[in-house]
């Protein structure tokens, strides 16, 4: 796990917010039709993705009350299944309860941000994908998911205009990942991706992009 480090703290909780709005404002805009309109995730529609991000925020929520608490919890109580099945019942939720519930869902969260104490921050929790992660990261990887997915929902975000902080941070953490899940000889990032404009570069490792030479990049 990484160190707290308060000042990036602040810049994840303060670029969280802008890109929270921009979703918002999005998400109103849209016509009710819209949402049942696929998604660019395989087999997911907009009601889908935004019910993910609506129960995403709470599980965030949830991880907090448990740092409170002194208490390491876990994202998604009941793991996986109990993960898919929450999404699999947003996916039918209309389109008024869909805003409702993820604009709910963000205040709650930027909320719980505002009252989250030092030692909160210090404490642990298991992500949905298994591994412990400090309460500090969490902004950071909310932003993660709320910039990617405003480009999934294919409402013309594309990985151009992902903010400039979150790429640089993000890069960051996915060089290390690179790194960690090669063999010696190939820790290094391809030349080819290397040339590449820093959000292109991302978008490829990320698999948002495709680079004519290169396999397809790792994902998340």
């Amino acid at each position: 796990m990484r160190p707290l480090d308060p000042r990036q703290l602040d810049a994840c909780v303060e670029g969280v917010a802008a890109t929270h709005q921009l979703l918002l404002q999005i998400v109103d805009d849209l016509r009710p039709e819209q949402f049942s309109e696929p998604a660019l995730l395989p087999d997911w529609n907009r009601s889908t993705l935004l019910g993910h991000l609506a129960l995403n925020a709470s599980s965030y929520v949830h991880l907090l009350t448990c740092a409170s608490r002194g208490e390491a919890g876990e994202q998604y109580p009941g793991g996986p299944t109990a993960r898919n099945a929450a999404i699999a019942d947003a996916a039918t939720w209309s389109p008024e309860r869909t805003v409702k519930e993820l604009r709910r869902s963000v205040y709650s969260l930027e909320g719980a941000w505002a009252g989250t104490t030092y030692d909160m921050w210090l404490g642990t929790g298991t992500a949905a994908s298994g591994s412990v992660i400090a309460m500090h990261e969490t902004p950071f990887l909310r932003w993660r998911e709320i910039v990617i997915h405003l480009t999934d929902l294919d409402v013309g975000i594309g990985y151009e205009q992902w903010p400039d902080l979150y790429v640089r941070l993000e890069l960051d953490r996915q060089k290390m990942a690179w790194a960690a899940s090669h063999p010696m000889g190939l820790t290094q990032i391809p030349q080819a991706a290397m040339k590449l404009p820093e959000h292109h570069r991302l978008a490829w490792l990320l698999q948002r992009a495709e680079v004519d030479g290169l396999p397809q990049g790792p994902g998340l």
